[in-house]
C-alpha cells in the first residue's frame, strides 16, 4: 500500500485518480476488516463522491490541498457531519452528528476522504478496544490479541493496511499504546496543539486528537493539516499551523537523549527493554548523547491521573441523562428514574466504575483530599519534565510494558487493565509532546514499541528524531493479515 504522502503527490500529479485510491481502500476494507473489526461504520457512496470531488478539481487544474485523495478513518469520539458518533456506547448508538469537528473540516480542506469510523473502547475509557459496547477489535498481527485502546480501531485499521491514515483521541496513552501493540506510528501532540471542537469530552484537562500512520513523513503530514489554533476551543495554543517536518537530522551531533530510570522498572518485559535499549545505542553512535536522567513523580502519575480523569469524566457524562439526546429509558415514571435508567442501560461497565470513581473523588469532604492532591501532584510531574528538558532534547522510553496481551487476559483485572499504559500517562498529565514508532519485534512476532517525549511544541523534533530511527531501523508494517 502507498504512503498517503505518495498518494496525494500521485493525485496532484493526475498519475493517480482519488476515486481509485479509495476504491482500493473500500476494497481493503471489505476483506480485511470482517476478521480485525476495526470499522463501526463505513460510509462508501460518501468517500466515493468526496473523491471524484477531488478528481474534479485536479482535472480543473483547480489547487487541492496536502492529502488530496488520501483514505482517513476516524474515531467514533470525533464528530464528522451526517454519520455516527457512538462512542462505542449503547447511549449514542443511534446518534448522528449535525456539525463538523474542526479537524474534521479540515481534513475536508486538505483534500482527505473519511471512508468511516472506527471502533473504541466505550467513551475512550480502556487500553485495550474490548469496552466497546459493540464488538472488540482485534490485532491484525494476531487476531487473538488486543490491538490496544482506546483507540484500537484507528490504529489497527492502520496496521492491517485498510487506510494509510487515522485521528485517534488521547487522555492517557490510547494513540501511543495501541501504536505500540500494532507496529505504527501514532502521535499525542502536545495539550493545545489540536482543536478538541467537535470530540466528545472524556476528560478535558487531558485529552487531545492525535495522528496514526505506517510512517513518521505520514504521521507529521497529519499534523500539519490538523494542528493550528481554533478560536472555537478555549485551550487551543495560539500558534499557526505547522508545516510537515523535513528530516533535517542528517546529523544527530548535538542531540542530547534522556533515559529516565523510572521507566525501566521490574515488570518491563526483558525484550522490550533491550529493543529501546538498542534503538537509544543507535542513536548515540549517530552522534547523539544519550545520559541516564530522573523523573522522582513518574511513580504517583498512574494513581494521580486514576482520580483527575474520572473525576473529569463524571462531569463531562453527566451531559447524557436520556432527556436532550442519546439513548431515553422507556421505564421510567419520574424524572429521576429516567436519569437513572437511562443512565443504566446506556452506560457499560467500565464507564459506570470511572463515573463511580469520579463522582466518590469530588464529593464533599473528599475533594481535598483525593482531587486537590491529585493536582498538586500532577503539577510536580509536569515540574520533572521541565527541569530534564533543560538537560536533555528528548527521551526515550518503552511506550507499553508488554508486547499485545491475549483478548480477555486483563478484562476482569481492571488495575492490570490500567497498568498497560503506565508509561504513557505521565506525558498527558504534563501535556507534553509524545510519539510512538516501532523499534522491533518480540520472539513471539510481535511488535515493540519505542516511546519519544518532548517538551510542548516539540512536535518536529519528535518527527526528526523518528524519521531518522526508520532509517536506521527499518520496520515494514506487516502484520498477518
Amino acid at each position: 500500500m502507498m504512503t498517503a504522502a505518495e498518494t496525494a503527490r500521485k493525485v496532484r500529479a493526475r498519475e493517480l485518480k482519488a476515486e481509485d485510491a479509495v476504491r482500493a481502500s473500500l476494497e481493503r476494507i471489505r476483506k480485511r476488516d470482517p476478521q480485525v473489526k476495526a470499522f463501526l461504520s463505513v460510509h462508501e457512496e460518501s468517500a466515493l463522491e468526496a473523491a471524484r470531488a477531488v478528481d474534479r478539481k485536479v482535472a480543473a487544474g483547480e489547487k487541492v490541498g496536502p492529502l488530496a485523495g488520501v483514505p482517513i478513518a476516524v474515531k467514533d469520539n470525533i464528530l464528522v457531519k451526517g454519520m455516527p458518533a457512538t462512542c462505542a456506547s449503547k447511549i449514542l448508538e443511534n446518534y448522528v452528528a449535525v456539525y463538523d469537528a474542526t479537524v474534521t473540516e479540515r481534513l475536508r480542506a486538505a483534500g482527505a476522504v473519511i471512508v468511516g469510523k472506527t471502533n473504541m473502547d466505550e467513551f475512550a475509557m480502556g487500553s485495550s478496544t474490548e469496552n466497546s459496547a459493540f464488538f472488540p477489535t482485534k490485532n491484525p498481527w494476531d487476531t487473538t490479541r488486543v490491538p490496544g485502546g482506546s483507540s484500537g480501531g484507528s490504529i489497527a485499521a492502520v496496521a492491517a493496511g485498510m487506510v494509510p491514515l487515522a485521528l485517534g483521541s488521547e487522555t492517557g496513552g490510547s494513540v501511543r499504546q495501541p501504536a505500540a501493540f500494532c507496529g505504527v506510528v501514532g502521535l499525542k501532540p502536545s495539550y493545545g496543539a489540536v482543536s478538541r471542537y467537535g470530540l466528545v469530552a472524556f476528560a478535558s484537562s487531558l485529552d487531545q486528537i492525535g495522528p496514526a500512520a505506517r510512517t513518521a513523513e505520514d504521521a507529521s503530514l497529519l499534523f500539519s493539516v490538523v494542528a493550528g489554533h481554533d478560536p472555537k476551543d478555549s485551550t487551543s495554543l495560539p500558534s499557526p499551523a505547522p508545516a510537515p517536518a523535513a528530516e533535517k537530522m542528517g546529523s544527530l551531533a548535538g542531540l542530547r537523549v534522556g533515559l529516565p530510570k523510572e521507566y525501566f522498572i521490574e515488570g518491563l518485559d526483558p525484550e522490550i527493554a533491550a529493543s529501546v535499549r538498542s534503538a537509544v545505542e543507535r542513536l548515540g553512535k549517530l552522534g547523539a548523547t544519550v545520559r541516564e536522567v530522573s523523573l522522582p513523580h513518574t511513580r504517583y502519575a498512574l494513581s494521580s491521573y486514576y482520580i483527575i480523569a474520572p473525576s473529569e469524566a463524571s462531569a463531562n457524562l453527566a451531559r447524557f441523562d436520556g432527556v436532550r439526546y442519546g439513548h431515553r429509558s422507556k421505564k421510567a415514571g419520574t424524572l429521576l428514574e429516567l436519569y437513572e435508567n437511562s443512565r443504566g442501560e446506556g452506560f457499560g461497565a467500565e464507564v459506570k466504575r470511572r463515573i463511580m470513581l469520579g463522582t466518590y473523588a469530588l464529593s464533599s469532604g473528599y475533594y481535598d483530599a483525593y482531587y486537590l492532591k491529585a493536582q498538586r501532584v500532577r503539577t510536580l510531574i509536569r515540574r520533572d519534565f521541565e527541569d530534564v528538558f533543560k538537560e536533555v532534547d528528548v527521551l526515550a522510553t518503552p511506550t507499553a510494558p508488554t508486547t499485545a496481551f491475549k483478548l480477555g487476559e486483563k478484562s476482569s483485572d481492571p488495575l492490570q487493565m490500567y497498568l498497560s499504559d503506565v508509561f504513557t500517562m505521565p506525558c498527558n498529565m504534563a501535556g507534553i509532546a509524545g510519539l510512538s514508532l516501532p523499534c522491533g519485534l518480540s520472539k513471539g512476532g510481535l511488535p515493540i514499541g519505542l516511546q519519544l517525549l518532548a517538551p510542548s511544541g516539540g512536535e518536529d523534533v519528535l518527527f526528526g528524531v523518528a524519521r531518522r530511527i526508520e532509517r536506521e531501523i527499518p520496520f515494514e508494517c506487516r502484520p498477518a493479515l
